[in-house]
């Protein structure tokens, strides 16, 4: 029987070095889960080519970040089936349930035909794969948090839980060291079949992370109310039928986790599609630029984890907010002047205009792969979008035929050739070139990015664990978490991608996380209490 009685007696003013193995054991094991979810979005491009083939390179993209975003948009039923679980029967069982889950889920993404041979049935597969994943995580950071949260004194409660916060984090660095470790090894062959290494290496993690949570010993908190005979036999019920708790819910849905979650993938993975798609970065350097600014920005975790336990979760977390709604878009256009000038200065001097038919362009995503771009405005944002080329669309006139104009240049009709010759002759670069890498400075903005994330991120656990009682704190810290971070933070790539291609403006698609962060800021502290030392037994 793992529950211990006597730990859960103990007064809760000092924590043991015992605890501290156990919450070490509990970040290591989240790591691990992170890493493998995070493998696909950190090979979203390599995906895309080897399960999306079937369609255009643009829409294939999109499709590898929904498939991406599938993972997440089904991680609020991981959070209710396990959450349920997880305050009937115990945190550590259902620990050992989404551990399991999850790397068998990576490890079939990593063995899975691909389009070439076996057709519409590989992405169906890698979508299914990415789904069992999504379900698995929805069940893991909740238990994480109430897990480390109920082993803390109260008094370093925003200390202890940022260790957990940190584990996204470190996970995402794993995985993008795995993966420049194979593409340097295998060269070439990575793309081929190279990118399935760092899915079979979870196999290994999954062993050696299950032998760590087998070691775990439950909570003190949940020991201590099942000794009572006080669990909750119904969390889903008093979760959702309870008008108190369906308040906090809410609260911490649109006041907490909505804009910190668009912070966070802003800063953390759709970066890396905009120095890739946008900037023409090559993927290593980009890998090796992120890679640097997490090594550098994690410790802030740690930072604002403590302060929170100074000055309180809501400053903390509202500060980030506002802070990252003001600088989202001029950080992420100093970037581009540090990572590729020359595209800058082509879009200065030679600015590109698609003249459109509203009535035969059609947005560059097709969510039925049905669509076929036989329009020119459609072939010509198809292009453009690939050559990673900003542009503006002007409606055609009564006397004009669908084209391009770029500079002084125009074009009528679709045609690569001319409109290839008329991008060099403007000095578009094809990639960015390393040479005019202003590198110190793209590792300080993406340090800046990530130093944003760490202020919203760092006291979100302990401000959720203190938020809701111990008897249904696992399934109602749970849902909100994750239907933010999976609906609105999971498919922000997606929708930002889309809308960048829908405009032509490479920068269009963050107004999507500036206009979120500023809304949660607002709710934040309008509705948010704070909840610093409160005592978690009687929250």
């Amino acid at each position: 029987m793992d529950i211990d009685t006597t730990r859960a007696a103990r007064p809760r003013e000092g924590i043991s070095a015992e605890d501290r193995k156990v919450i070490l054991a509990s970040s290591l094991g989240t790591i691990f889960e992170w890493y493998d979810f995070y493998l696909y979005g950190s090979l979203a491009v390599t995906i895309s080519r080897q399960f999306f083939a079937g369609v255009d390179e643009t829409t294939g993209f999109v499709f590898a970040l929904l498939a991406f975003a599938a993972g997440f948009i089904v991680r609020p039923f991981g959070a209710v089936f396990f959450g349920r679980l997880g305050d009937m029967i115990g945190r550590k069982y259902t620990f050992l349930a989404t551990m399991l889950l999850m790397g068998l889920s990576t490890l079939a993404v990593g063995v899975l035909p691909n389009y070439a041979s076996i057709g519409i049935a590989a992405p169906i597969l890698l979508v299914t794969a990415r789904l069992l994943q999504g379900l698995a995580l929805g069940g893991e950071y909740g238990g994480a948090a109430v897990y480390v949260a109920e082993h803390a004194p109260a008094s370093q409660r925003g200390y202890y839980t940022s260790w957990i916060q940190t584990t996204a984090t470190v996970g995402l660095l794993l995985s993008l060291g795995v993966i420049l470790a194979c593409r340097s090894l295998m060269g070439e062959a990575f793309e081929t079949w190279g990118w399935r290494i760092p899915f079979w290496v979870s196999i290994g993690m999954l062993a050696v992370s299950m032998w760590i949570r087998l070691s775990m010993h439950e909570s003190p908190a949940f020991a201590r109310m099942k000794a009572e005979g006080k669990l909750s036999k119904a969390p889903l019920r008093e979760v959702f039928c309870e008008r108190r708790n369906l308040a906090k819910l809410a609260v911490a849905l649109f006041g907490m986790i909505a804009g910190m979650t668009v912070v966070w993938y802003t800063g953390q993975f759709y970066v890396l599609y905009f120095m890739t798609q946008s900037l023409r970065l090559d993927p290593a350097i980009a890998n090796l630029l992120l890679g640097g600014a997490l090594l550098i920005g994690s410790p802030l975790f740690i930072v604002f984890g403590a302060l929170s336990d100074r000055i309180g979760r809501k400053p903390v977390m509202l500060a980030g907010m506002l802070v990252a709604a003001l600088t989202i878009m001029p950080l992420f256009k100093a970037l581009t002047h540090s990572i590729n000038p020359a595209i800058e200065t082509a879009t200065k001097a030679y600015p590109v205009t698609v003249i459109v038919d509203p009535t035969r362009c059609h947005l560059q995503f097709d969510p039925l792969g049905q669509r076929k771009n036989t329009s020119d405005c459609d072939r010509i944002k198809a292009y453009l979008a690939k050559a990673g080329v900003s542009y503006t669309n002007v409606p055609v006139a009564a006397d004009q035929a669908e084209g391009v104009t770029i500079g002084e240049t125009h074009i009528d009709g679709f045609d690569a050739a001319r409109i290839k010759a008329a991008l060099d002759a403007a000095r578009y670069p094809s990639h960015a070139d390393t040479a005019q890498i202003d590198y110190p400075m793209a590792l300080l903005l993406l340090t800046l990015l990530i130093g944003l994330v760490t202020m919203v991120y760092s006291p979100l656990a302990a401000a959720l664990v203190e938020l809701f009682p111990t008897r249904i704190r696992y399934t109602a810290l749970s849902v909100p978490y994750h239907v933010g971070v999976g609906w609105i933070g999971g498919l922000l790539p997606t929708i930002s991608f889309s809308l960048v291609t829908a405009t032509g403006d490479m920068y269009f698609g963050l107004w999507y996380p500036v206009l979120i962060a500023a809304f949660g800021f607002v709710v934040g502290l309008i509705f948010v209490r704070e909840t610093k030392g409160r005592d978690i037994d009687d929250a």
